[in-house]
């Protein structure tokens, strides 16, 4: 029980305490009456209050405004009969919490404008117990200006970021969907292939073993030939599929960029913050094909590679000197340029090819957003 409290405790501080002193509060100023008909009349507005305002919350579409428009009726009378002007900020709370922007804004406009005449009223009739809590009358005037769009926005930003997370889930299963599709076409190409041939080349092998001892010993070699093949190819495939970071990738690229005699150069930090494993994922997938493209197609004597992380996103450059063989506007297939451009696409990136002063490829991905906790919206 003491743990309960204490975690409770630990996750509201002192706003259930603040609730809890202003419910109790309107008592005080209602007992100040000097007739028994103001105190049974100022009790039985305050059960009303809070009665109307636990239906106002589970309430949907009109009879909102029709609980909110009772509600600041009930203030406005607390604060002229009785000095309470406290209501407006359990109203301030409310109207914060209502997701519609067109009944956020009136209901605003409409409990603005009633409490700070409520409040010109109390300061003209020149009410002493009302001019006695005027610092606390100015904080709760304040209050109804400003809270309320602070408590929407906040739920606006919240539902946004779900919507991002729910987009990033999207872009995760269909980036693995994706990739189980380039699984299949890369087992059907290899594996499929080369198994076919081995079972030729073995069927071969058994009806040459008698007439052609000779030819069958050879047929075999290549059946062995092309199951080491197979496997070489497989081990690459796994290899592959794994997570790969990108300084680790960086380092494998740096020694293929110096084996293929080419000029390396190198610019930011290659170890990233806010970027997932599937984007960090993607972006090495990248650069290692737009790398291979460098070394095998554009006869360069210089490759750059730069990153920058920027507050929204991160921006890859990878930069050759040498001739870009194909068309840009087209993204030739042959190239696998159409393969990186898809890719980003799953995580909302960008490829762009310039082929000025040799070749440049710039990538780009949007930062991960980390989603705030988040409450129950109106």
């Amino acid at each position: 029980m003491i743990k309960k409290y204490l975690t409770f405790q630990k996750n509201n501080g002192i706003a259930p305490y603040i609730w809890t002193i202003l419910c109790i509060l309107p008592f005080y100023f209602i007992l100040q009456s000097s007739s028994t008909l103001g105190i049974v009349l100022g009790i039985l507005l305050t059960l009303v209050f809070f009665i109307l305002y636990r239906i106002a919350f589970i309430s949907k579409g009109w009879p909102v405004y029709l609980w909110t428009l009772i509600l600041i009726g009930i203030s406005i009378t607390a604060s002229s009969l009785y000095s309470y002007v406290y209501f407006a900020f359990f109203l301030a709370y409310f109207i914060g919490n209502i997701k519609d922007r067109i009944a956020f804004l009136t209901l605003y406009f409409i409990h603005l404008i009633s409490t700070s005449a409520s409040i010109n009223y109390n300061i003209v009739m020149q009410e002493k117990l009302f001019l006695q809590q005027l610092p606390f009358v100015i904080i709760i005037w304040i209050s109804v200006i400003l809270l309320p769009f602070s408590i929407h926005n906040r739920k606006e930003r919240g539902q946004l970021e779900e919507k991002l997370e729910d987009a990033n889930k999207r872009i995760s299963e269909l980036v693995k969907f994706e990739e189980r599709n380039r699984i299949a076409r890369d087992l059907h190409d290899t594996l499929g292939q080369k198994l076919s041939l081995i079972g030729l080349k073995t069927d071969l092998a058994r009806k040459l073993i008698l007439k052609d001892p000779e030819q069958a010993r050879d047929e075999l070699k290549d059946v062995q030939q092309t199951a080491r093949t197979a496997l070489s190819e497989v081990r690459k495939m796994v290899s592959s599929m794994r997570g790969i970071r990108l300084k680790d990738e960086i380092f494998r690229v740096k020694q293929m960029i110096k084996a293929a005699q080419i000029n390396f150069e190198s610019k930011g930090e290659f170890a990233l913050q806010n970027v997932s494993l599937l984007t960090e994922n993607i972006l090495s997938m990248c650069l290692k094909e737009a790398v291979n493209n460098v070394v095998k197609h554009s006869e360069a004597k210089t490759c750059s590679i730069g990153i920058s992380q920027l507050w929204k996103e991160t921006v890859l450059t990878i930069h050759d000197d040498g001739v870009f063989k194909g068309d840009a506007d087209k993204l030739c297939a042959g190239h696998g340029l159409i393969g990186m451009k898809e890719r980003l696409e799953f995580i909302n990136g960008s490829l762009e090819v310039l082929t000025e002063d040799g070749t440049t490829l710039i990538i780009t991905v949007p930062n991960d957003v980390k989603p705030i906790d988040k409450e129950d919206h109106k």
